[in-house]
């Protein structure tokens, strides 16, 4: 159950004056009041998401869950006060944030180094016992330095003063970048009752910030889980960071364990990684993975190097080396991103001490004083086994085909059947530690990534912030502008919409004072014109402003995907009938078998990503397809047709037993009628003629537009590409494409590297481009296939009968 939204606010300083001129006392004077920051008063009841997956983890899924945590509310946990220590006192109030980081319980780690150097691993390959191994052509003695050098590399022990100065420090800056970081109690139950079975805890993290990994352990040591170790990407940071962060509890591989199987120094440094893995679950530390690429990467997908670090522990744990390992997924949201200040169309440099510096400064400088703070949410799923996941999830393995056997045929009107199979699609590279592991041990630890992502436990579950909710308005129902007083009222609806899907939102408290404050945080990308005596009006900043709104917006695709994916595919199938600008009551008219409306929905789910989609390995696109038809009914969208001498979609009753029982290795845990295709292709659906409906349909469909509208771009600058081209060079085309398509026809929100980058992976594993390796690394190429106009138009029209508008 939700919070209420009238609950109370506190509220905080008065910002600054804004930028002078009209628009800034348009700012203040329009809301009827002087603007001010307010601090979103998380409530006490919420949906309770990020239940672990029942099919592959049912054991966790019972026993980690307790009913009476959903009664234990939020803390805030950088709200240190004088409470906190244990002296009282004026002066203390003044200290409370270092005599917290003083108190804070340290527990020393000894004789790490020693232990990796006497494991068996690393003494077969100082001893040459290892084919390949670094004792061929090596003294000891010398291997024995190599491995000392190594192992600085990796990790180094936890200073106790550093951490404590960190943690005065950290206190100090999150207060003075956010208003708040909230922690629901009962996840934090849930968490240390994993932690008491003795079993080391492994975190796997979403990556939105480059301040997750200083800010994560700060939060969670502050909660009485630890020092926690962080596997930090080595080529994000700077030699000297880097050396600080080891000092810290940074876990970084050493480039040598990329090295090919055959290598020497490669076969060594994996020998020290597998070690450096082994001790730290043995003594219980507990482990923090990011499971997503840095900020600023050129696209999105699973990290590689989150991969081949969770490829570790579960060699570990299937090596016998400890019994189990607690996995706990983690996902942050923040209202505002404070380190979101490099160019988006190019990746981040790496982050030095100065460089990190002058980005604190600048976020400082930026929410000093003014109502630009923003609040973060950490959202800790329910922890589940890793060896019960290994046990039960081989069993939802089927068979699978690439996205070019699966949709080519039917793009280029070579086919009309939709293939019923699963689609495989694999975006992220496999480097030296998890290649060193078995083919079905990487394909596990894949499908585990994929799982804790995109599944119930982080991505999905993740809370939804007011930017998103406002971004989300503002770019598909309101992009021309609305008043205030009518935006208030579509705020409510659509944070109403939203937990009634089961999804958690960040905020809560008075209705105006939460829209002041998302409106204060998109004061960049939002224009506010007086209309009338206590009213404003409020519209999107034409241009690059409505891409940043589009990328705030993919933040709530979550809640409303399987409704979005049913729209835009009967999108689709009304296309081919009746004109898209024709009226809703024509639209209405036509009959919509159940089985088109099926085969529909499985072409669009074969050409979107499958991160987009969150479907989970376990979980079958058959089963996705008939949660998508549900949604629609469920929404008011679609309407079941009872046409004469069919079966009633109300009778439960079964005439006569199905011939041929269509079982799904996949788990097919759909109704009982689809065992019968008869039935099924005999029920029909009409659009509601509700009055709400065309509008919502509408917003639907434009909650995909971005990326079905890259895809679109995509295929219309195929004939004017340059090629061949190396992919980070044709990404530049496509987005300069993107860019000049944008100022022409005011599609904004299509403009976005990461939207171009995914286009061109979608491409190439459709078989449109082919990739070949070059000099300077893969070189993409237009297919044979592909290369006719016509061919490119098709695959164009294909794409297009998803837009809407």
């Amino acid at each position: 159950m939700a919070a209420p939204l009238g609950a109370p606010l506190q509220m905080q300083q008065s910002p600054r004056s804004g930028r002078g001129g009209q628009e800034s006392s348009l700012w203040s004077s329009g809301f009827g009041m002087k603007l001010e920051a307010v601090t979103p008063f998380l409530g006490k009841y919420r949906p309770f998401v990020g239940r672990c997956c029942q099919a592959c983890t049912p054991k966790s899924w019972e026993s980690l869950f307790h009913r009476s945590i959903m009664d234990l509310g939020f803390c805030n946990a950088i709200l240190v006060q004088e409470e906190d220590t244990r002296f009282r006192g004026w002066l203390v109030r003044r200290l409370c944030y270092f005599l917290w980081s003083v108190e804070q319980h340290i527990p020393p780690c000894k004789d790490a180094s020693q232990k990796i150097m006497e494991s068996t691993g690393v003494q077969k390959a100082i001893s040459g016992r290892v084919p390949g191994g670094a004792g061929e052509g090596q003294e000891p003695g010398q291997a024995k330095q190599e491995v000392q050098r190594l192992l600085s590399h990796i990790q180094a022990p936890p200073r106790p003063f550093l951490l404590r100065l960190l943690g005065w420090a950290l206190l100090w800056l999150l207060n003075r970048l956010f208003l708040n970081v909230q922690l629901h109690r009962g996840q934090l139950k849930m968490v240390h009752q994993a932690a008491q079975a003795d079993l080391p805890l492994v975190l796997l993290s979403t990556h939105k910030s480059f301040l997750d990994g200083i800010m994560l352990p700060f939060v969670l040591l502050s909660q009485g889980l630890g020092v926690l170790r962080v596997a930090w990407d080595p080529h994000a940071c700077s030699p000297a960071l880097r050396a600080l962060l080891r000092h810290l509890g940074g876990l970084f591989l050493p480039p040598e364990a990329s090295l090919p199987l055959d290598s020497p120094k490669g076969v060594l440094a994996r020998a020290v990684v597998h070690a450096a893995m082994e001790q730290l679950l043995v003594s219980g530390q507990p482990l923090l993975i990011f499971l997503e690429e840095p900020p600023g990467a050129q696209g999105w997908r699973l990290s590689a190097l989150g991969q081949a670090w969770l490829g570790l522990v579960v060699h570990t744990v299937q090596a016998g080396v400890v019994p189990d390992a607690m996995l706990v997924p983690v996902a942050i949201t923040y209202d505002l991103v404070a380190d979101a200040l490099h160019d988006p169309h190019h990746a981040a440099p790496p982050l030095g001490l100065w460089t990190g510096a002058l980005a604190v400064l600048r976020s400082l400088r930026s929410s000093w004083g003014c109502s630009r703070q923003g609040c973060v949410r950490v959202h800790l799923a329910q922890p589940f086994s890793l060896q019960e996941y290994i046990t039960n999830s081989r069993s939802c393995w089927g068979s699978r085909q690439t996205l070019e056997q699966l949709l080519q045929p039917l793009v280029l009107g070579q086919g009309t059947v939709v293939p019923d199979t699963e689609k495989e699609q694999e975006w992220t590279p496999v480097v030296g530690p998890l290649l060193a592991l078995g083919e079905e041990t990487q394909l596990l630890v894949r499908r585990l990534g994929c799982h804790v992502l995109n599944g119930e436990a982080s991505v999905a579950s993740s809370a939804v912030m007011s930017t998103a909710i406002m971004a989300t308005l503002l770019l598909f129902r309101r992009q021309k502008g609305v008043l205030l007083s009518h935006l208030l009222g579509e705020f409510s609806w659509l944070t109403e919409e939203t937990l009634l899907r089961g999804f958690d939102v960040g905020f809560s408290g008075q209705l105006r004072g939460l829209v002041r404050h998302t409106l204060s945080l998109l004061r960049p990308h939002v224009a506010l014109m007086r209309t009338c005596p206590g009213d404003v009006l409020v519209l999107p900043r034409p241009g690059p402003s409505l891409a940043h709104l589009a990328r705030l917006s993919a933040e709530l695709l979550p809640a409303f995907l399987s409704e979005a994916v049913g729209a835009c595919a009967v999108r689709g199938l009304l296309a081919r009938r009746v004109p898209p600008e024709g009226p809703w009551e024509l639209q209405g008219l036509e009959l919509l078998s159940q089985s088109e409306l099926y085969g529909q929905i499985l072409l669009l789910l074969h050409l979107l990503p499958r991160d987009l989609l969150l479907l989970q390995p376990c979980q079958s696109s058959y089963c996705y397809c008939q949660e998508v038809l549900d949604r629609l009914i469920q929404c008011g969208l679609l309407v079941a047709e009872e046409t004469p001498g069919s079966q009633l979609a109300c009778d439960t009753g079964r005439q006569h037993l199905s011939t041929k029982l269509l079982w799904k290795p996949t788990g097919d845990f759909s109704d009982s009628d689809s065992d019968d295709l008869e039935v099924a292709a005999g029920r029909y659906f009409r659009l509601s003629q509700q009055s709400r409906c065309p509008d919502f349909f509408i917003f639907l469909c434009r909650l995909l537009s971005p990326l079905l509208g890259a895809f679109a771009h995509t295929a219309a600058f195929l004939h004017q590409g340059r090629l061949p081209d190396t992919e980070p060079g044709y990404s530049r085309q496509l987005l300069r494409f993107l860019q000049a398509t944008a100022r022409e026809k005011g599609c904004f929100e299509c403009v976005d590297p990461h939207l171009a980058i995914r286009a061109i992976w979608t491409f190439r594993d459709l078989g449109v481009l082919q990739q070949t390796p070059g000099p300077a690394g893969p070189v993409l190429s237009l297919s044979p296939a592909f290369a006719s106009r016509d061919s490119q138009e098709k695959l164009e029209q294909f794409i297009r009968q998803f837009l809407c508008g």
